[in-house]
């Protein structure tokens, strides 16, 4: 049976751990010619976007949309995209995950994490029904979505549901675009750090929720593309990432854009996709 190109996956079986009881408030806010901006997002999805048979190489990217944890730009930075890895013969998952409420989960905190990891292990369990290489199954994400990638990348050991293995829930590579990546108050995107961790956070969730300070020798090889002019999310942010890979030994390709500011997805003068190709190739996850 020919798998259709497009299909719902079921992200979570049974009812969705640490969730609340709650009206299901998601809408589109606005939408214009780069597609819609989707808020009040409670009930997580991951949508598959499958190569032709004739190219699937094997590799599968689970992709974060980004939106300063307040929405997702669903369109620019998560269906655009996934159609673009599939014309590579990479199967793509672009996961709409559950943007921190106090009033929609227990821990608002962890809600992201929880659906990224989710996704990693349910897309890894299907790697042989959908003809997957575990060693090349990936995150990328934009924004504060990139922030969910990067925690997905340096928190695995850690699973946030006990059902979650860390070895199924591992990246094996990260591409992270204009990421916030730190909490730290000198270089975080203000918005998404109030939103997840609080603007009086702990210092204890700023230091778990910097990701720049939880990697280590074992984190995932890294593609980081930001745009200097980004007035947003400071490039310090993929700045201090690179350094911290780089001083543990991690693979990382940082790519510098001299313009575009933020939140452009494909839409710039320079093909940083291209860049993103190359290096695929160059790590063998494609040919």
């Amino acid at each position: 049976m020919q798998i259709k190109k497009i299909e719902s996956v079921t992200l979570y079986s049974d009812d969705i751990p640490g969730a609340k009881e709650a009206v299901n408030k998601e809408c589109v806010e606005s939408q214009d010619s780069t597609g819609r901006f989707v808020i009040g997002v409670s009930q997580p999805q991951l949508t598959a976007y499958w190569p032709d048979a004739n190219l699937r190489n094997g590799c599968a990217v689970v992709i974060c949309p980004g939106g300063g944890y307040r929405g997702l730009s669903v369109d620019k930075e998560g269906d655009a995209i996934a159609l673009r890895l599939v014309k590579l013969g990479i199967s793509a998952f672009v996961l709409k995950y559950r943007l921190p409420c106090d009033d929609t989960m227990d821990n608002r905190k962890l809600g992201p994490l929880q659906d990224v990891q989710q996704a990693l292990q349910l897309v890894k369990s299907h790697a042989t029904e959908w003809q997957l290489d575990l060693a090349k199954i990936g995150v990328m994400g934009f924004s504060a979505g990139g922030h969910v990638a990067s925690c997905a990348a340096v928190h695995y050991q850690r699973p946030v549901l006990p059902t979650l293995s860390p070895v199924m829930i591992k990246p094996a590579f990260q591409i992270l675009i204009y990421p916030v990546i730190s909490m730290d108050p000198q270089i975080t995107h203000s918005g998404s750090k109030a939103l997840l961790i609080g603007e009086d956070a702990s210092p204890a969730d700023i230091e778990y929720f910097s990701n720049d300070r939880q990697v280590n020798s074992d984190s995932p090889r890294a593609f980081i593309m930001h745009a200097n002019d980004d007035v947003n999310v400071s490039v310090e942010n993929s700045l201090c990432y690179y350094r911290a890979l780089m001083a543990s030994q991690v693979p990382v390709q940082l790519l510098l854009l001299a313009d575009g500011g933020h939140g452009f997805g494909m839409y710039h003068n320079y093909d940083w996709f291209q860049s993103l190709t190359m290096w695929l190739k160059v790590n063998q996850l494609i040919s």
